[in-house]
C-alpha cells in the first residue's frame, strides 16, 4: 500500500507543481473529495465496484465537481484513481500528497499538544521556537490533554520534544529512582 500511495501522491504533487498551481486549494478540494467518499458508502460502493463502466463513474464524479465547484486537475486525479481502480486508496493519497507538499516547499508538520487551548500569539511563539529548534518551517497541527498538567509536547516527524509538566516529573521520578 505504502508504494501505490506514495507513487500517486508524487505524481499528484508533480502535476500541480508543473502546472504553477495553487497547492493550498488543491489541497483543500483533495481533502473534502477525501472525506465525502469516506462519509459515503453508496459512493465508495459505485466506484469501486468493477461491473459499473468507467463512463457511469466518471459521469457520477463530474456530477459532485460541478456541484462543489472542483478544479479540473483535482477531478482528473479522481478520475485516474477511479480508472486504475485505487479509489480505495484514496485517504492515504491525499495525506501523502500533503506531506509531499510540504516537503517539497520546505515545510515541517509539528503535531503539538497543550494542556490548555493555546492563544493566536502563544501559537506563533511556539511555532517560531520550533521552527529555530529544527531549521524548517513548521505547519502546526494543535490538540488539547489536560493530563500533561502544562507545557506542550511536540512531535516532528518522529522526534518528540516533551516540555510537558508531566514529562518533567516523570524525568525526575526516573532520576530519583535511579
Amino acid at each position: 500500500m505504502a508504494s501505490v500511495t506514495n507513487t500517486y501522491a508524487r505524481a499528484f504533487a508533480d502535476a500541480v507543481f508543473d502546472g504553477h498551481l495553487d497547492s493550498a486549494k488543491t489541497l483543500q478540494e483533495a481533502q473534502a473529495l477525501a472525506e465525502l467518499v469516506a462519509g459515503s458508502k453508496k459512493l465508495r460502493d459505485v466506484w469501486e465496484t468493477p461491473s459499473i463502466p468507467a463512463e457511469q463513474k466518471r459521469a457520477v464524479l463530474d456530477a459532485i465537481v460541478t456541484r462543489q465547484g472542483i478544479s479540473r486537475t483535482v477531478r482528473n486525479f479522481l478520475a485516474v484513481l477511479i480508472d486504475h481502480r485505487r479509489i480505495n486508496f484514496l485517504a492515504p493519497i491525499v495525506k501523502q500528497f500533503e506531506q509531499e507538499l510540504n516537503q517539497r516547499m520546505g515545510f515541517m508538520e509539528a503535531e503539538i499538544t497543550s494542556a490548555r487551548e493555546l492563544n493566536e500569539a502563544e501559537r506563533r511563539g511556539l511555532e517560531a521556537r520550533v521552527e529555530t529548534l529544527i531549521g524548517k518551517k513548521v505547519r502546526a497541527r494543535y490538540s488539547r490533554d489536560a493530563s500533561i498538567l502544562g507545557g506542550a509536547v511536540v512531535k516532528v516527524g518522529s522526534t518528540i520534544y516533551d516540555g510537558s509538566v508531566q514529562g518533567q516529573l516523570e524525568r525526575i521520578r526516573q532520576a530519583i529512582s535511579s
